[in-house]
């Protein structure tokens, strides 16, 4: 690496761990495909324009493409866009700029910008540099994490745990799903190279912070539609176990938690409230006709009538109860022969097993050294 790749390098990292906010002119189709967490984008041209200018430039080349560019982005619309970035700069004043690979639009921002007297720097390269910048980084930084994996069938409560460490990343949070058929949340989830970004971002921050073990939960190739990355999926194949170890009733009382009388409030915001239990109830449907084929037509209709029994007992009286008795059967026959089979494939050896609360401490221990 040649001392300027090491000074971009260094520019990207301080860029991505502390946080600082970003101004996308690219076209909104553009960041809608990938862009970083702290990025707004407020485009030069957008989608129509955009695609007429890369069609004059296509046909007649740069110059005149570079002139529609002007005459489209004029006036009045060249007013208000230039409003709302000093709009912008003015509650991010520590912000930088950027378009595709740095060159012409961000480059027209920066000078439509300082003829009002406002100079927001510049990211060298673009989001295409710093994209490549978060893709190295990531595998030089898996190669190097001591990466642990918290084991345990569906309802052992995984994901309470990580919520209360500091070395981990929460990969179901970055990736908005609960990592199951039933695990979909009000609102999308994130595109792909959003959720490796921020991945990848916050990997950096926990080694840019120490050397201490990395624990993440045991996922599988996908979380929803989020694939984890190549090199964590390697990684994780071979990598160390801890194991949560939970009785079966325990795991019903956790799922009803978590996936039942968890969810409402999540649902509420995004709904109201009127609407929560009812598109809540919904999914939970859903998620159990997603599976229907692996359960077999008998298994799943037994289930599916359980649950909307349980459904109509909950919305008459608020008792969820009943909500125990699919809960179990989807638990016992069929998460846990899939998580025994997932385990199988596994190749690290376990460091330790036990009830969800020694796991804690033993995590916790772990941290403090």
């Amino acid at each position: 690496m040649t001392h300027s790749d090491k000074g971009t390098a260094a520019r990207f990292l301080a860029l991505f761990a502390t946080d600082v906010p970003l101004l996308d002119v690219r076209a909104p189709v553009e960041f809608s495909k990938g862009a970083f967490p702290t990025a707004q984008n407020i485009p030069l041209l957008d989608d129509t324009e955009r695609h007429r200018v890369g069609i004059r430039y296509k046909d007649q080349g740069q110059d005149a493409a570079i002139a529609l560019g002007h005459e489209l982005v004029g006036g009045d619309v060249r007013a208000a866009r230039t409003a709302a970035w000093i709009d912008w700069y003015r509650k991010n004043p520590e912000g930088h700029l950027y378009c595709f690979r740095g060159g012409l639009r961000s480059r027209t921002v920066q000078q439509w910008l300082r003829e009002e007297g406002v100079d927001i720097p510049l990211v060298s390269g673009g989001y295409k540099a710093m994209r490549r910048f978060l893709l190295e980084r990531f595998q030089q930084d898996i190669n190097h994490s001591r990466l642990q994996l918290l084991s345990g069938r569906t309802g052992t409560g995984k994901t309470r745990v990580i919520e209360q460490l500091r070395q981990t990343l929460d990969l179901e949070g970055l990736a908005h799903h609960r990592g199951s058929s039933f695990g979909r949340r009000p609102g999308d989830q994130p595109a792909q190279i959003d959720f490796e970004n921020a991945l990848a971002i916050g990997l950096l921050r926990l080694r840019d912070a120490g050397d201490l073990p990395l624990v993440l939960e045991d996922e599988g190739r996908l979380i929803g539609r989020c694939a984890l990355p190549l090199p964590l999926q390697a990684a994780m194949k071979s990598a160390p176990r801890i194991m949560i170890e939970e009785d079966l009733e325990s795991r019903v009382q956790v799922t009803l938690e978590d996936y039942v009388l968890g969810p409402v409030a999540e649902y509420a915001a995004f709904y109201g409230a009127a609407q929560a239990e009812e598109r809540l109830g919904s999914e939970l449907l859903a998620g159990l006709d997603r599976i229907q084929r692996r359960l077999g037509g008998v298994r799943h209709a037994t289930l599916r009538t359980a649950l909307c029994t349980a459904l109509a007992i909950q919305k008459e009286s608020g008792q969820v109860e009943a909500h125990r008795d699919w809960i179990r059967v989807l638990l016992r026959d069929y998460y846990d022969p899939m998580y025994d089979y997932m385990l199988s494939k596994r190749e690290g050896a376990t460091l330790f097993s036990g009830t969800r609360q020694a796991v804690q401490a033993f995590l916790t221990a772990q941290e403090n050294g």
